[in-house]
């Protein structure tokens, strides 16, 4: 099973994109998540559309727009307000962190690796096979 993040942006016009993806991807979605975290003082929040594995092929898409949304809990904005609504009009829950920055990573894949990581160990990802 290969599980990889394909970064869409930061979260300005390449939302619109995201949710696409959620509601034409409606009989694939798994997840609609949201992982807060802190850089430099500042509350953000990366939204990610989870699909499910393709068969064949076992390749697990995770689509994000990493780190350019501010977090709802500290700022409420209509970006976030966006992605919940489309969660509810297709039924769907968003899931939410708190993780590490990317940042903090010398890279950005080892970032997305330490996130496959952690979806893994709270079930949100199946385990490695």
């Amino acid at each position: 099973m290969i599980q990889r993040f394909i970064e869409l942006g930061e979260g300005y016009s390449d939302l619109y994109e995201l949710l696409e993806l959620a509601k034409e991807n409606q009989h694939r979605l798994q997840h609609m998540m949201a992982l807060h975290t802190q850089i430099e003082k500042k509350e953000v929040t990366s939204l990610v559309v989870v699909l499910k594995p393709t068969d064949p092929g076992k390749f697990q898409a995770l689509y994000v727009c990493r780190e350019g949304i501010p977090n709802p809990n500290y700022l409420p904005n209509k970006r976030f307000d966006l992605f919940a609504q489309t969660a509810e009009e297709i039924g769907k829950k968003v899931h939410e962190l708190s993780v590490k920055p990317s940042t903090i990573f010398h890279e950005k894949e080892l970032f997305y690796q330490h996130l496959i990581g952690i979806l893994r160990l709270n079930h949100y990802l199946v385990p490695l096979q």
